[in-house]
């Protein structure tokens, strides 16, 4: 299967979301992992949800996608490239590679 996204590096998802405006996180963990630790400026979006909330991800944006491991994130790739977003990309190794500041509850 040809694959309609990419993947990006953690550290250089901690680039952009401190350079880069035009960029949405979106993380697709469920609430419980989300409040946790999360990135700054991600979005709660469950990967079941996705279906019902994807009017609230913007086409015209770059979407980094994120979860634990990079797993549940990759269908959500799969999903918005197959609904026409053309610049979507998968944060490969999710939260257990990332190594920059979080946020918790």
């Amino acid at each position: 299967m040809y694959k309609t996204w990419q993947d990006i590096l953690p550290q250089e998802v901690e680039n952009k979301a401190v350079n880069q405006k035009e960029v949405q996180l979106i993380d697709v963990r469920n609430p419980d992992e989300y409040v946790t630790a999360r990135i700054k400026g991600s979005t709660l979006i469950p990967l079941n949800e996705l279906p019902v909330r994807v009017n609230e991800i913007d086409k015209d944006k770059e979407v980094i996608c994120i979860c634990r491991s990079g797993n549940r994130s990759g269908k959500a790739c799969e999903y918005l490239s197959s609904l026409g977003y053309n610049n979507v990309k998968n944060m490969v190794g999710g939260m257990l590679e990332w190594r920059g500041n979080v946020e918790k509850d």
